[in-house]
């Protein structure tokens, strides 16, 4: 595997800007068939499956900050923020993906982030329970 391979960092970091700027339409274009995705909310197989279960987040997402990123051949590795904002608060979260991108698309994700942070965002300061 190369150390670094621009092309996967770069369909990544399209997703995500696309992702968290709420432009579902390019995202699912960087997106393989069959791609695929765990985090702790969300599992899915299929991109009609990961956006219907992410429209939730559209109208609470205000953008997201790439704090590093580390690229090994088709797998890319982000830690970034994302801002988010309701009408019971707001703040940022910091999150870490995890991508496999085969032939310029994105075949896999898996994201980790702190749900009770989360949780206390969305929900004006409660932790939302376990």
């Amino acid at each position: 595997m190369n150390a670094h391979e621009p092309g996967s960092s770069a369909t990544v970091s399209r997703y995500l800007a696309a992702f968290y700027s709420g432009d579902f339409a390019t995202a699912r274009s960087v997106l393989a068939d069959g791609f695929s995705f765990h985090g702790p909310f969300v599992q899915a197989t299929g991109a009609d499956a990961f956006f219907a279960a992410a429209e939730g987040l559209r109208s609470l997402v205000r953008g997201h900050r790439l704090l590093r990123q580390v690229c090994d051949g088709e797998e890319v590795c982000s830690l970034y923020e994302v801002d988010l904002e309701t009408p019971t608060g707001a703040g940022s979260v910091p999150m870490s993906e995890w991508h496999v991108v085969r032939d310029g698309r994105i075949a896999s994700g898996r994201v980790l982030f702190d749900t009770a942070a989360f949780r206390a965002i969305v929900s004006g300061g409660s932790d939302g329970g376990p």
